[in-house]
């Protein structure tokens, strides 16, 4: 289910009565589920845009781009599994990985530095 994100037309009035919109709601206004990435076999979702634009958006992955700062490389490595999400605690709860979330490696522990809610796509540099 895709809900809408204009909230003005369907406001009440101070005595309760219903102010009736003056239109009603558009396409381009809907709103979306977010992409709650998770452990998993690698599953990317599209959608359209305004414009005709497509955005990609990961809903699951297994491996991680890790950056190794004293090295200086980046492999391609395993996520064994989510340690903590500092960014909300339900996420953390529900092992969902966003910006900040950190993960177990093969490698060991990294922080995710991409947004793959938005890029479609999980870099990571170790901790």
């Amino acid at each position: 289910m895709v809900s809408s994100s204009i909230e003005n037309l369907k406001k009440r009035k101070g005595t309760g009565g219903k102010i009736r919109p003056y239109r009603s709601r558009r396409l381009f206004e809907r709103d979306y589920y977010s992409a709650d990435t998770r452990l998993g076999e690698k599953a990317i979702q599209s959608r359209r845009t305004r414009g005709g634009k497509i955005k990609k958006f990961l809903t699951f992955h297994n491996y991680v781009n890790v950056l190794n700062k004293t090295t200086g490389k980046i492999q391609h490595v395993m996520i064994k599994s989510v340690i903590s999400n500092p960014s909300n605690r339900d996420y953390n709860r529900r092992k969902i990985i966003t910006k900040g979330t950190i993960v177990e490696t093969e490698l060991g522990d990294a922080t995710i530095i991409s947004r793959p809610g938005q890029d479609s796509i999980l870099n990571a540099v170790l901790n």
